[in-house]
C-alpha cells in the first residue's frame, strides 16, 4: 500500500515517466525540480506559453494577476490558479486543476483533476487524481525535532532519508478542512480524512480517518 503502483494511476500525469522509475513515491521528491525542467523543454509549443524562464502554462488555464509562480513550473490544461496563490517553484500542476486563494505550494507533482482550493499549504508532496484538500488543510513537512522522516505503517516502518517530506495522497483522496497530515504520511487510494484531524502515518485504501485517529473501512 505504499508504493507508485498501488496509490496512483499514472495515466493522469504528464509526470508518468517520470514516477515510474521508483518503487515509493517519496523517491520521487529530490528530483522534482530537474524533471519540471526537462519536461518543460519537451512541452508542444502551440499549447504552452513559457511566460518566464521555466514557467510553462497551458493557453487555456487562468491565472489571476495576483497569483506568483516561480520556477520551474508547469500549469496544465484548464487549470486555474486563483488570487494571491503562492507557487514558490518545483511545481506540477495537471490539467484542470484550482490552486485557490492564499495557496502555497513548493516542491509537488499535483495529478490532473486535484484541488487545493483555499488557504492550504502543499509542499513536498505528491497528490494522486482527483484528489482534494478542504479549505485550511496543510501539509507539514519537516519533523520538530528536524530528524529524517520514517514512514510508519500497521506492521513496519521505512526509512526514507528524507528530512523533507509531506504527504502522499493516492488518487481520490479527501482530505476534510483544517486538518493536518504530518511528515511521512501517506494516504491510501478512496480514503476520507474527517475535518480537524491530526493524521501520521500510512492510512489503508478505501477508509474513514475519524477524529480521534479512528480507522474504519468505507460501506
Amino acid at each position: 500500500m505504499y508504493t507508485i503502483k498501488e496509490l496512483y494511476d499514472l495515466d493522469h500525469t504528464i509526470a508518468k515517466d517520470y514516477l515510474s522509475q521508483f518503487t515509493y513515491p517519496w523517491e520521487a521528491l529530490p528530483g522534482i525540480k530537474e524533471a519540471i525542467i526537462e519536461l518543460g523543454k519537451k512541452l508542444p509549443k502551440e499549447e504552452y506559453d513559457e511566460i518566464s524562464e521555466n514557467v510553462w502554462v497551458h493557453k487555456t488555464a487562468t491565472i489571476f494577476p495576483s497569483a506568483y509562480i516561480g520556477a520551474p513550473c508547469i500549469i496544465g490544461k484548464n487549470t486555474e490558479v486563483r488570487h494571491c496563490a503562492f507557487i514558490r517553484g518545483s511545481a506540477l500542476i495537471g490539467e484542470d486543476c484550482v490552486v485557490g486563494n492564499s495557496c502555497e505550494l513548493k516542491n509537488v507533482i499535483l495529478f490532473d483533476h486535484v484541488q487545493t482550493p483555499h488557504y492550504n499549504y502543499v509542499g513536498d508532496s505528491i497528490l494522486g487524481y482527483y484528489s482534494h484538500m478542504g479549505a485550511g488543510s496543510i501539509t507539514s513537512n519537516v519533523k520538530s525535532d528536524k530528524e529524517l522522516v520514517v514512514v510508519k505503517g500497521e506492521d513496519n516502518h521505512i526509512e526514507t532519508g528524507l528530512k523533507k517530506f509531506g504527504a502522499m495522497l493516492g488518487d481520490y483522496v479527501e482530505v476534510g478542512c483544517n486538518s493536518v497530515l504530518n511528515p511521512g504520511s501517506v494516504i491510501g487510494k478512496n480514503t476520507r480524512i474527517y475535518p480537524t484531524s491530526c493524521v501520521r502515518g500510512m492510512i489503508r485504501a478505501n477508509s474513514i480517518f475519524k477524529n480521534n485517529g479512528e480507522v474504519v473501512e468505507q460501506d
